[in-house]
Formats: C-alpha cells, sequence, structure tokens
C-alpha cells in the first residue's frame, strides 16, 4: 500500500499542552491546518494560519459549540480510502478535503465529576460527542489517517511526518489500538457515572474496571513470574501512584506490595508516626511525640525481622530521623513518607552502604488517604469488592466486661494496639508498650499460636504489655498463657459463646479486659 502524505490535519483539542509545538512542526512540513472554535483562536493567537472548520463546511457551529465537527465534509475526509477511486471521485464531486491527520482530546468529564460539588447538568455538558466521533472515524480508516489522541503523542508523529512527510502504518496501527482504548475508557466513565447516579447503591449491577500500564516490572513475587503496575485512571488520594521515587533501584512487585502496607499503617495514625513492614506485615510500628523518636521505637519492635523491611512515615523525614535509619547494623528496602528534608536525603544516599540501592518514595497530602473500594481477584474472573476496613473504630462505643477497670494511661496504650492489629495479618495478635508494637503474631490459623509467636517476639518486653485481638478469643487458654508471661490488659472483638469463661479467667487475674465489639480480620 503507498502511504499518502501528509496534507492537511484537523486539531480539535480541549487539553492545549503541547499544541503550539505541534501546530508549528506541521506548518514547516508544509501541512494544512483546520480547526474548530477554541483550538482555532488559541493558535491565531500564536501566528499561525487556520482554517475554520465552519468556512470549510458552510455550516456555523451551534448550541454553544455542541455541533461544530458533525458535518459530512468532514467525516468524509477523515473516512475517504485513499486506494478507492470512487471514494476519491466522491470527495471531488463535493469539493471535499481529505485529512490524514486528526488531533483530538476529549472533553474533561472525569475531571468533572470528580470534583465534589459538581452538579448533573455541568457533568453532562461534558460529555463529548463530536470527539469521540472523530476519534473513532479516524481510528477505523487508520491505513490512511493518524489519530493523536494524547500530548505524549505528539513527538513521534511529528518525528515521522518530518522525516518522510507521513505518518507510518505501523505507527497509525498503535494510534489507533489507544484511541479505541480511549474512547472505551470514556465511554465507561460515563456509564458508571449514570449508573452510580440512577442507582444509588455502592456496589452497582455492572462493574468497569478502567486501568493503564504505569511499568513493566522485573518480575512478580518470584523471578519466573511475570509482572506489571497498571494504575486505575480515576485514582484518587495519596497512594503509591502518586508518589515520586527520589533514589533507589527500580521498584519489584513486592516493594510496592510492601510499600503500599507501610503507607496505609503511617496514613491511619494522626500523631507522628512509624510502621515497619517485612513481608506485606509490620514487625515494627510506633507512634511518640516526634517522628524520630516514633522511629527509632518502631525499629526496636522486632530488630531481626526488620533487617531489610519497608518503612512507612507519616510526617516529612528530618535529619535525626535519617541519622537513625542510617545507624550500622540496619539494612532497609525502600521508606514512602510525606517528603525529605534535604539534609534527610543527603544522608540516607551517602551515609549507609545500602545507599545506592534504597528506594525513597515522596508521597504528598499523605493525610488525603484514597477512599476505594477494595478489588481481590478470583481464579476464573471472578472478583471480590468491600469497602476498605478503614473506619475510625469510637472508643466511646467500647465496654469494660471485667471487674479490674484500665486506667487512662492503660487506656491510650489500648487504642494504639487496637489500631495497629487490624494491619496484622489474621490470626492477629499484637503486643505493645509505650505506644510501641513489641510483639506480633500473624496469619497463624490457630490463635493460640499466633498468641504464643507475639510473645516469643517480644521476649523480656512482653511484661508490663498490653494484647489486642483481631477477633474474639474462643477459649480462655489464650488469655491464661498472656497473663503468665506479663500481660497487663487485653482488647479484643468480642462475641464468642464462651465470652463469659474468658471474662471470668481475666477477673481471677485481676486483667482488664475491653470490647470493641467490632472485628478486624485481614486475610
Amino acid at each position: 500500500m503507498s502511504v499518502s502524505p501528509l496534507r492537511r490535519a484537523l486539531l480539535s483539542v480541549s487539553d492545549k499542552t503541547g499544541l503550539v509545538e505541534l501546530a508549528r512542526g506541521l506548518a514547516e512540513a508544509g501541512v494544512e491546518i483546520y480547526s474548530t472554535g477554541g483550538t482555532r483562536r488559541h493558535l491565531e493567537q500564536e501566528g499561525f494560519t487556520v482554517h475554520d472548520i465552519a468556512q470549510y463546511t458552510g455550516f456555523p457551529e451551534m448550541m454553544d459549540g455542541r455541533v461544530k465537527t458533525l458535518h459530512p465534509k468532514v467525516f468524509a475526509g477523515i473516512l475517504c480510502r485513499h486506494d478507492r477511486q470512487d471514494d476519491m471521485e466522491a470527495l471531488a464531486e463535493h469539493s471535499i478535503c481529505s485529512f490524514e491527520l486528526v488531533v483530538v482530546n476529549l472533553y474533561p468529564f472525569e475531571e468533572t465529576i470528580a470534583r465534589p460539588d459538581v452538579t448533573r447538568s455541568e457533568a453532562i455538558e461534558q460529555i463529548d460527542i463530536g470527539g469521540p466521533s472523530l476519534v473513532r472515524a479516524a481510528a477505523k480508516n487508520h491505513h490512511f489517517v493518524a489519530i493523536v489522541t494524547d500530548p505524549q503523542q505528539y513527538a513521534q508523529v511529528l518525528k515521522e511526518v518530518m522525516e518522510g512527510g507521513s505518518t507510518s502504518l505501523e505507527l497509525r496501527q498503535q494510534l489507533a489500538a489507544d484511541a479505541f482504548a480511549k474512547t472505551a475508557d470514556y465511554d465507561r466513565a460515563i456509564a458508571d457515572y449514570f449508573v452510580e447516579k440512577s442507582e444509588g447503591v455502592q456496589f452497582p449491577q455492572r462493574m468497569t474496571l478502567q486501568l493503564e500500564r504505569q511499568a513493566e516490572l522485573r518480575y512478580g513475587e518470584n523471578p519466573h513470574q511475570a509482572a506489571a503496575l497498571y494504575r486505575g485512571t480515576q485514582s484518587a488520594g495519596a497512594s503509591l501512584m502518586t508518589a515520586r521515587q527520589l533514589n533507589g533501584k527500580e521498584l519489584s512487585y513486592n516493594n510496592l506490595l510492601d510499600l503500599d502496607s507501610a503507607l496505609q499503617i503511617a496514613q491511619s495514625f494522626e500523631d507522628p508516626a512509624v510502621s515497619v513492614v517485612k513481608h506485606n506485615n509490620p514487625c515494627g510500628a510506633a507512634v511518640a511525640e516526634s517522628i524520630s523518636d516514633a522511629t527509632r521505637n518502631a525499629m526496636t519492635g522486632d530488630p531481626l525481622s526488620a533487617f531489610g523491611s519497608v518503612l512507612g512515615i507519616n510526617r516529612e523525614v528530618d535529619e535525626a530521623t535519617a541519622e537513625i535509619l542510617a545507624e550500622p547494623g540496619l539494612f532497609i528496602e525502600a521508606i514512602v513518607a510525606p517528603g525529605f528534608s534535604d539534609r534527610a536525603l543527603e544522608i540516607l544516599t551517602t551515609k549507609p552502604k545500602w545507599k545506592k540501592n534504597v528506594r525513597l518514595m515522596d508521597v504528598q497530602n499523605i493525610e488525603q488517604q484514597a477512599d476505594e473500594l477494595q478489588l481481590r481477584y478470583l481464579a476464573g474472573q471472578g472478583l471480590l469488592v468491600q469497602t476498605p476496613d478503614n473506619a475510625p473504630d469510637e472508643p466511646d462505643q467500647w465496654e469494660v466486661v471485667t471487674e479490674t477497670k484500665p486506667d487512662d494511661t492503660l487506656l491510650a496504650e489500648l487504642k494504639f494496639a487496637w489500631q495497629i492489629v487490624r494491619h496484622i495479618k489474621s490470626n492477629a495478635i499484637a503486643l505493645c508498650r509505650d505506644r510501641t508494637l513489641v510483639g506480633a503474631g500473624a496469619g497463624q490459623m490457630s490463635r493460640v499460636d499466633s498468641v504464643e509467636i507475639a510473645i516469643r517476639k517480644a521476649k523480656d518486653r512482653v511484661a508490663g504489655a498490653v494484647l489486642s485481638s483481631d477477633a474474639f478469643f474462643p477459649f480462655a487458654d489464650s488469655i491464661v498463657q498472656a497473663a503468665d508471661a506479663g500481660v497487663v490488659a487485653i482488647i479484643q472483638p468480642g462475641g464468642s459463646r464462651r465470652d463469659d469463661e474468658v471474662i471470668d479467667a481475666c477477673n481471677e487475674r485481676q486483667l482488664p479486659m475491653v470490647f470493641t465489639g467490632r472485628r478486624h480480620f485481614k486475610h
């Protein structure tokens, strides 16, 4: 198939990013530019010669721009097949120009509906009609027409035009694939908006996912597994998807999982907080008056497991914190935080032995947590969907069920222990002292085993610690075990048929226990 020279381009864009540079390159290549209202005025103000679509079609833009490109002289010029004599004769008969390049980006519908105060009428006006029609027509006829839907594609298109006077079929095919994906995502966003508004339910009858590939990873959980990172096109809130990497090697699949867990834990606390994560479980965590104190305390939670860990920090990393993390004997894979001071960044990238490899992730606005549904896949294209377990617990609804009552100091410890246990894989047990996680029992099939592991991890720090359990104790054996080890208070959801036995075991040992009435399984 012979290559059609690029004679004319139709430009109609909402996002003007890079438009002037694109037009300048096309003009230098001798390409005639046709355009619509806002785009035309923008280019004319920059000194370009632009043909007005309304003058070309002989039909004015109307209804506040709702109708402007929807005309046979536009679509015939896009859809004509250059290797068909009858198509080209039809163009000549009706004085229609062919377009070999169409540049369109759509009205910002998704950005509009993301505004909390947006009205339905405002959303409707941002539903593009002419744009998607142009995109689909050009993409359909990609054998002869290049369709550009993203400013990031401008440079590659210009390169080919400047070098050969046209675009290659290979590029046009890729642009067409991108274009159809773009219109599909656009239509899904509109459909989802109307479904949510009409049904008024949390889980609509039909759910669509709009994802863009951000990176191909070196491998997955293991070297023999392939992996990639995708981002939702409507991602909101502070997350790894909004993070900026300041230092270190490429993030791995496992790094991303651990960083996500570390960030969620750090985000859940208002006071200066640090979480130390290994294999998707916290092996250390602490809150304190300063972020440096929280860091030192968190790193002492389980020093053995903390080797090669990932950290989540909810304050800017300052010099004092960086000095702690750079101490000999520590090895850290990655850190996510809302910024690093200049001095902290210098220390972490020059002082430790692992300075070149540590991934430093800067996530701004860390207090704005992503409020989104959680998705988990099942084999056979099944999908479990749930709301996240991030609703705050209400201590005023807790019940002290034992004869011995916790004082204010002990209650503060129990609050911290209860907040951290929800982030540990079930069956989950957390032992805490001085608002620091000193022992965690995670992911065991038996709650008794989780208690044993937490006690073993805590060592001599178990004496005087409080214990939290993500679910009820079905028997009193774990209570006896914890009390004998030196635990001074317990917090758990309650709800077992043997709650009375568990309460009696606490009363016999003058051990205060609080029922929260809420379970925090994390499978």
